[in-house]
């Protein structure tokens, strides 16, 4: 029986767990399968550089054509990262009949919709299930599980070196810069840590979720992104006062036809689910129409996690070969894309401000509050020591984004407000 053969494009972290599943389960594969998959060509930048997995030297190449052109090369996966550049090879693979297997979520994120049609234009695979949350399926449960359901809301925790970096912080009252170094020395954070602080690689996930959970052709710049940097300790230590954690989080919604796609720091009670998820684990939420609550957990990056999901998609790529079904599991997205407003976007929200302490203060403030209909579920007012300022600390009822907004510029404005400290989202509250 002929083998399925196999070019891999990147030979780092990832491409490296992929040989390791491929050799040391190849029994479980062929079983599945029903022949043997072999790994023909690598591409790397250094055919001679130190590597900590064995690999024969004759697999490796420095040019690309030798992987994407050759006949005997059924699949392509792609671990090396990059978007222009990767994204060019990808369509010369494509176009060379090739199916593509991908963990490359900057490269979906951004073109994603492009390289799918691409792929069914020419009868071939395109599957990315490593791109979002490592070794948890969360893409496959969204296209095949929960096929029949209706997907209302995603919300999760998709980086992993953000929710380190709170866990410390909440944990432990270590400051962010401290909390950062140490997630750089341990690997999990780069040395420009910005995609991962600022949410942008959270982004790029729920984009493409949001594109699957809806099929609505949702882009990067849909996206309402803030990042980690500006917390403070002291915004996690009011918020676990009042019954919190906080977590980067990402937000996908669809309410009569229309999305929100958003992801910043967001507190969640301690008693929900995604609050108990720490360190460098991914989490997401799914609600459908049907099936109600579901929460996909499990280890969101690293070498073997992440290769698990990369031969999962090599796996379904066979599968269909064997069926010769290939090419037909890219579909165009049903619905034309609708984004929410402002006025259609609906949170609780913390608020931390410094005003004068005086009579009267509190007064002013809550009548801008009232003036747009927004009421207050909590309330802490605290003096500043060696300071005539208080701090008051409010968690309102569901406001909408625009009119929260209006009270923000207003509280600004308004002489008795010293200072405007934070604002975040509150999630999870009550029912959806």
């Amino acid at each position: 029986m002929r083998a399925i053969h196999v070019g891999l494009l990147g030979l780092g972290t990832v491409g490296s767990g992929v040989i390791k599943i491929i050799e040391d389960h190849q029994d479980n594969l062929m079983h599945q399968v029903g022949c043997p998959i072999k790994v023909k060509k690598i591409l790397v930048q250094d055919t001679e550089k130190h590597r900590q997995i064995y690999v024969d030297k004759a697999l490796l190449t420095t040019d690309v054509n030798e992987v994407i052109q050759d006949p005997e090369i059924d699949v392509v996966i792609e671990v090396m990262g990059g978007v222009e550049e990767t994204r060019i090879h990808l369509l010369n693979a494509l176009k060379a009949k090739k199916h593509i297997v991908t963990a490359n979520k900057d490269l979906m994120a951004v073109y994603g919709s492009e390289l799918l049609s691409v792929a069914t234009e020419n009868g071939c695979d395109l599957f990315y299930e490593a791109s979002v949350a490592g070794g948890i399926p969360i893409l496959r449960s969204l296209v095949d599980g929960l096929a029949s359901d209706r997907i209302t809301k995603m919300m999760g925790i998709v980086n992993g070196t953000t929710n380190f970096i709170l866990t410390k912080m909440s944990k432990y009252g270590s400051a962010y810069k401290e909390v950062l170094k140490e997630a750089q020395d341990l690997g999990y954070a780069e040395a420009d840590p910005t995609a991962d602080v600022e949410g942008l690689d959270a982004a790029r996930k729920m984009a493409i979720l949001a594109r699957l959970g809806f099929s609505m052709n949702v882009d990067l710049e849909d996206v309402n992104v803030k990042g980690i940097s500006q917390v403070t300790d002291d915004d996690i230590s009011y918020s676990k006062r009042l019954g919190y954690t906080m977590k980067l989080i990402g937000i996908a919604q669809s309410e009569h036809g229309k999305v929100e796609v958003s992801v910043e720091p967001t507190l969640l009670p301690d008693y929900h689910p995604l609050a108990s998820v720490n360190n460098e684990y991914n989490a997401v939420y799914v609600y459908g129409e049907a099936v109600g609550e579901t929460m996909f957990y499990g280890p969101g990056a690293g070498s073997l996690p992440t290769a698990t999901a990369v031969v999962s998609d090599l796996v379904a790529v066979m599968k269909n070969m064997r069926l010769e079904v290939n090419g037909r599991s890219a579909f165009a997205p049903q619905y034309e894309k609708q984004l929410k407003s402002a006025q259609d976007i609906y949170a609780q929200h913390f608020l931390r401000i410094h005003v004068q302490d005086q009579v009267g203060a509190f007064a002013k403030i809550t009548s801008l509050f009232s003036d747009k209909g927004v009421s207050f579920e909590k309330i802490l007012q605290l003096p500043l020591k060696n300071s005539n300022l208080a701090e008051i600390v409010i968690v309102t009822h569901k406001a909408s984004n625009h009119d929260f907004e209006e009270i923000l510029q207003k509280l600004h404005d308004l002489e008795v407000v010293s200072e405007l400290k934070s604002t975040y989202r509150v999630e999870g509250n009550g029912a959806q």
